[in-house]
């Protein structure tokens, strides 16, 4: 889980922070409950020092019936007090875990329908971060942290004015010794955790040393750095003993500080308080109470910097949280069935298109492309890596606007079409193929998220998926496993294809669908995509020109521009051409 940076406790901060009442108002009743219960406890939290004091009293003054009455009241306010934290915390955590339902939603809504762009500049893992550790955070915030910040002010105020009460003169005394030696400690423990923060990152460190030279143990033999590799270990642990160390030597010194300190400063206030029994300006009871009291504020005033640390980290974690709301979303629409005005007919026309990825976009990876492909056409665009051809794809689905230029679609700009009704046609099957962890069924269901299991299984048989499926033995329930690795790359090409089957797109992409698979297992899959492209406008983006022989037309790429066009035999008869002289490569080697 990812460390949440601490930030200042400022009024910005504040502001952002209360956002999150949107996500609280719709239970602010029981909100508000739950804030009596904690007044209440704490109330009754005070009220204990006071009711033993009172018991410590009436047995001094030798009267048994009050002391037993005191006793029964102290049992009837623990009992209540119990009962008040229970409904405390039960109403805290059910308003928070209602309040996060929505807030977690809200953000995986927003993130997912953010543009392909804002993943680029992100990491999955930091993104992640935002609904899962984020969140928790704010959970354990407005769950505990809240709750024990009003709670300590309660105890802290309340339990001063008790103290003055009793007696000023004391209550001073206790002012200037107990909290700040409370505060010392606090800090001085806070120091001792980072010090040993440190030396688990050294052990970590170690850790890895050992991992390295374990898995790469042949490389470390076959170069001799055994002797190397025990010097290296042999300096981190040393490392780790000598800060093992200076641990030991604060551990020791915050213990005794603790001893001489706080018990201490205890032992001051009793001493103070006796002399003041002695001179009858105090009660044994009220000076038994007043002892409590002082442990229980300078305990929490103690606690108030651990509170505000997690508090700065709350305002942190909303403050990144809410970041993510300030980016433009795609304009998206729940389409079940095509509007008739946005169908594809699958005619294609690029205008002067150019295109740069917004983190280069100094670096034009196509320039003035146009193009025009007639409907139910099978387009091959091929030429060596980073030409552009791949960008093509991203382009026709919308995943990036041009940065010139423009794409008409059935003749009329793609702007004019919902970005949904455009993708919704349109079906992409990759070289990386991505499945998802659930069954076979799933993975070719995504298709088409209705669909019915003749489809499911008619969208297989179309792709050449039954032959393998069927050697399973629970056939289309079969696991897939994260990303498919239950499946050789074959299958998962079989299944990507029999879910692009059933999708039933008008315009079709392969993005060098069969690159990485051996000659069988290509041929396999080159004949589930024959049958896929009949009847629709396929772009078959190849890196095997055996493939796009009969294509109606090739497109060479070459440095983000159209360098030629033309068909199989056309382009054969450049004598100097790019694609003769991929051609003649392939087919020689």
């Amino acid at each position: 889980m990812a460390e949440v940076e601490k930030k200042k406790i400022t009024k910005a901060g504040l502001v952002n922070a209360l956002k999150l009442y949107y996500y609280i108002k719709p239970f602010q009743k029981e909100y508000f409950i739950g804030v009596i219960f904690l007044f209440l406890s704490s109330l009754g939290n005070l009220a204990f020092p006071k009711l033993l004091g009172e018991m410590v009293n009436s047995a001094t003054s030798v009267n048994p019936g009050k002391m037993n009455e005191v006793a029964i009241l102290l049992g009837v306010v623990l009992l209540l007090n119990a009962v008040f934290s229970y409904f405390r915390v039960v109403t805290f955590n059910n308003v928070t875990e209602k309040a996060l339902a929505f807030l977690r939603r809200d953000t995986y809504n927003h993130l997912i329908r953010l543009p392909l762009k804002f993943f680029e500049h992100h990491r999955v893992g930091e993104l992640n971060s935002r609904i899962s550790a984020d969140i928790t955070l704010l959970q354990e915030t407005m769950t505990t942290t809240l709750a024990e910040l009003i709670r300590q002010v309660i105890i802290i105020v309340g339990g001063i004015t008790l103290l003055a009460i009793t007696s000023v003169k004391l209550t001073l005394f206790m002012l200037a010794i107990l909290p700040p030696t409370m505060v010392l400690a606090r800090m001085f423990g806070r120091y001792i955790r980072k010090i040993s923060k440190e030396v688990q990152s050294e052990v970590a460190k170690s850790n890895v040393v050992v991992e390295e030279t374990l898995q790469g143990i042949q490389s470390v033999k076959a170069y001799t750095n055994e002797f190397f590799e025990m010097s290296r270990y042999r300096n981190k642990t040393e490392l780790i003993a000598e800060m093992g160390m200076k641990s030991g030597k604060y551990r020791g010194a915050f213990v005794s500080f603790i001893i001489l300190g706080l018990f201490g400063a205890l032992a001051a206030v009793i001493w103070k308080g006796s002399a003041m029994l002695a001179k009858g300006e105090l009660v044994p009871g009220d000076l038994f109470s007043f002892v409590i009291y002082s442990a229980f504020v300078g305990g929490t005033i103690g606690g108030l910097a651990s509170v505000f640390t997690s508090i700065q980290k709350f305002i942190g974690a909303t403050e990144e949280l809410f970041a993510l709301f300030n980016e433009e979303e795609e304009k998206l629409n729940e389409i079940s069935i095509i509007d008739p005005i946005h169908e594809l007919h699958g005619e294609i026309s690029f205008e002067a298109l150019s295109f740069a990825y917004p983190m280069r976009t100094e670096e034009m990876v196509l320039r003035n492309l146009n193009i025009d492909i007639s409907a139910n056409q099978l387009i091959a665009v091929v030429g060596p890596s980073g030409a552009g051809k791949s960008t093509i794809a991203a382009l026709l689905l919308s995943l990036h606007p041009p940065t010139q230029g423009r794409i008409l679609f059935d003749g009329r700009p793609g702007v004019h079409f919902p970005v949904s009704a455009i993708r919704r046609q349109i079906a992409l099957v990759p070289q990386d193929i991505f499945l998802f962890g659930g069954t076979i069924r799933e993975n070719i269901g995504y298709g088409k998220i209705n669909a019915t299991d003749a489809e499911i299984y008619n969208a297989a048989l179309k792709a050449n998926a039954i032959e393998f499926i069927d050697r399973f033995p629970e056939r289309f329930d079969t696991v897939v496993g994260e990303r498919g690795t239950q499946l050789s790359g074959g299958q998962r090409q079989r299944i990507a294809i029999a879910r692009a089957v059933l999708k039933n797109p008008k315009i079709l992409i392969l993005d060098e669908a069969t690159s990485s698979l051996d000659s069988e297992s290509e041929r396999i899959v080159q004949d589930a995509l024959e049958k896929l492209m009949t009847g629709r406008t396929s772009i078959v983006i190849a890196h095997r020109l055996s493939t796009i022989r009969n294509a109606d037309q090739i497109l060479v790429m070459d440095k983000g521009v159209i360098a030629e066009k033309g068909t199989h035999e056309q382009l054969m008869q450049l004598p100097e051409g790019i694609y003769r002289n991929l051609s003649e490569l392939q087919f020689n080697s």
